[in-house]
């Protein structure tokens, strides 16, 4: 390889944005998923890698929770922990009404909602390739 750079993965541990280390998604994907979700007893928990449909992010995390407070706590518990693993959430939609809660960590968007809602809009059959 004479003077042509290599092209460094998608997902290299040392990858970085505007000069800040970013840790890896598997990384926030555990601290979500494991510590958040299931510390939360959220229900029917659904990880979606999306890497092939989206260049915006590459993983969806689907939730319900069994009422609204119950949505907003699981939220705020994704938030809470995302924070002391250093993770910066970019954005949080939804908290006032709580019948669905989307919690943006960049590289992973989670969603959580009340069973009603989430049967109305499927996003699980919107992001899911046949």
């Amino acid at each position: 390889m004479s003077g042509a750079r290599r092209k460094s993965p998608r997902k290299s541990p040392s990858r970085r944005i505007n000069g800040a280390a970013v840790k890896p998604v598997a990384v926030t994907l555990d601290v979500v998923v494991a510590s958040a979700l299931d510390g939360m007893k959220a229900v029917n928990v659904r990880v979606i890698d999306v890497r092939r449909l989206s260049d915006i992010f590459d993983t969806l995390v689907i939730a319900s929770g069994t009422s609204d407070r119950h949505v907003r706590s699981i939220a705020d518990s994704v938030v809470e922990k995302a924070q002391v693993a250093g993770f910066r959430p970019l954005g949080i939609e939804g908290q006032k009404t709580g019948d669905w809660v989307l919690v943006d960590l960049g590289d992973v968007v989670v969603h959580v909602m009340l069973p009603r809602v989430r049967e109305f809009y499927s996003l699980e059959k919107l992001w899911t390739v046949s």
